[in-house]
Parts: C-alpha cells; structure tokens; sequence
C-alpha cells in the first residue's frame, strides 16, 4: 500500500517521462506491490456521424492494435527506467472512444488456503460455467467485491494511509534524531 503523496509522485514521474506525443492524455497509474500500470487516452479514429456500431468497434480495436504496435519501442523504453527506478514490472494499456484494453498485465500468484464451504462457492461457479477453473473464479468473487464496495474500500485505503502518515511521525522513523537520555540517568541515579 502507497501513501497518495507516493502514488502522485509516481504519477508525476510517468508523466514527465512519458514522451509527449505518446498519449493525448494519461488517464491513470495503478499500482500495487507488484505491478505498475499505465493507462493514457488515445485519439479515436475519425468516422462518419452515422457510422455503424460494429464498424466503429472494429475501428477502435485497429487503432487499438496500431497503437500498441507503432509505440512498443518507447513504451519498453520508459518501462525499463521505472522497473529499474520503482522495483516492479510496468503493464500498459489505452482508453480509445469509451472502449478500454490492457496490453500486458502481471497475473500475480496468490496463496490462499480455503474450507470446503468456500471452495464449493468456487466449484459451483465453474459448474455453472462462470469460471474455468477455481483461480478464475476466486478472481471472479474478487471483481465482485471490488464493484460493491468501492466506498468502503476506498474509505479503507485512506484510513490504512493516515495510519501510515501517523506511523511515519513516530520516534523510530528518524535514527539521527536526538537521543533523551535523561530517562537513563535518572534510573543511574536512583
């Protein structure tokens, strides 16, 4: 977990080193402990008014595909210099008229140990064809919880990084800080 301030300097830092042509606009940096990732808008393609819904998603898609193809080079680049500089790998992805795709993203292992009645939840979503296999499903349940309870987590989030800043503050933070030995003397004294 990243305190905002973290989070902003990691957004400032991608937005000065991103090259300025790269995105019309970057949309947002995410970031966990394993990944960071990098999503900028791009111009949708120019179609007519009345252009049908199927040719202006097939538009979209290929603009998609060429964008990811024309800037892999600076992308890799840039992904290079923060894998380096933040310790964690870099995934990018674009918004292009509503439509949003993920080129490349960490699927990062997690361990968990479930009860039977948990894990039935998870076979009974695979039975029912709403997952392949019980990691789908497990990420399935977590999407859901994400979309339910964004307030609260987000809530969460900010309580996790005041305590962080309180943590910060406290006497272990800085070694170079002025020792109070009087409690020590005191006790010598008697």
């Amino acid at each position: 977990m990243i305190t905002s301030e973290q989070r902003d300097k990691l957004r400032g830092w991608f937005a000065g080193r991103l090259p300025d042509d790269l995105f019309e606009e970057l949309v947002e940096v995410a970031v966990d402990r394993e990944e960071i990732t990098v999503i900028g808008r791009v111009p949708a393609p120019k179609l007519a008014e009345d252009a049908p819904a199927a040719e202006r998603e097939a538009a979209v898609t290929a603009r998609i595909q060429e964008f990811r193809e024309r800037t892999r080079e600076a992308r890799m680049a840039v992904a290079r210099d923060a894998e380096h500089r933040f310790r964690r790998k870099v995934s990018w992805g674009v918004v292009c008229d509503g439509q949003r795709a993920l080129f490349t993203h960490v699927a990062a292992p997690v361990m968990t140990r479930l009860r039977q009645p948990e894990r039935q939840v998870l076979d009974t979503l695979i039975a029912g064809g709403v997952a392949r296999s019980r990691s789908d499903a497990l990420a399935w349940c977590v999407r859901l919880v994400q979309r339910h309870t964004d307030d609260w987590l987000t809530e969460l989030r900010e309580s996790l990084e005041h305590v962080q800043r309180v943590r910060a503050q406290g006497p272990d933070t800085d070694a170079a800080a002025p020792q109070d030995d009087s409690s020590t003397q005191d006790t010598e004294e008697g």
